[in-house]
């Protein structure tokens, strides 16, 4: 009998690989958390019937503000019950992991990657802003406005203009 009530993880899979079991995922937790902040987005699952996958915060959809949020490390001691928190049917609701208080990725439900829209390719101004990056705004000799994204490091990552502020945002590309 099909089991209709759980999404198909077919095309997850084919696209982000397998998934690790929890505790895989806590045996590499460290590094799975540093690749999430970096745009990989890892496959999480529990008893094999709840999927979670581990995400940069440009894959959250809505806002951030008023999410959960767990430490890294308590994180990866709770990794089952928070799979399980993510993968609940009815919500849906995200987890966001933090460093220091700082948002730096998120656990979600694998359900909302095969619902949600594509991936966005550009993380917003808000999640730079929440990872620890800045966002410099200025104007050019051409009187049009730049928008410099850089990371917690002070390398610049995106680079956008505009004959406004929301245009240059807008305008954001990877450098």
């Amino acid at each position: 009998m099909i089991d209709t009530a759980r999404p198909a993880y077919d095309e997850l899979v084919a696209r982000l690989g397998a998934p690790l079991g929890v505790e895989d995922a806590r045996a590499r937790w460290g590094s799975l958390v540093q690749e999430a902040r970096s745009g990989a987005i890892t496959l999480i699952t529990r008893e094999r019937s709840e999927w979670a996958a581990l995400v940069p915060l440009s894959e959250v959809p809505g806002l951030l503000s008023g999410l959960p949020l767990v430490p890294v490390s308590t994180a990866r001691g709770k990794l089952g019950d928070l799979v399980r928190q993510v993968a609940h049917p009815y919500t849906y609701e995200p987890v966001l992991l933090s460093r220091h208080r700082r948002p730096v990725a998120a656990l979600i439900a694998a359900a909302r990657l095969i619902e949600g829209p594509a991936p966005r390719h550009l993380p917003t101004a808000d999640v730079m802003l929440l990872g620890g990056g800045t966002i410099v705004l200025a104007l050019d000799a051409h009187g049009r406005t730049t928008a410099s994204v850089r990371d917690q490091e002070g390398t610049e990552v995106a680079f956008g203009s505009g004959d406004s502020i929301g245009r240059a945002l807008d305008a954001l590309e990877d450098d």
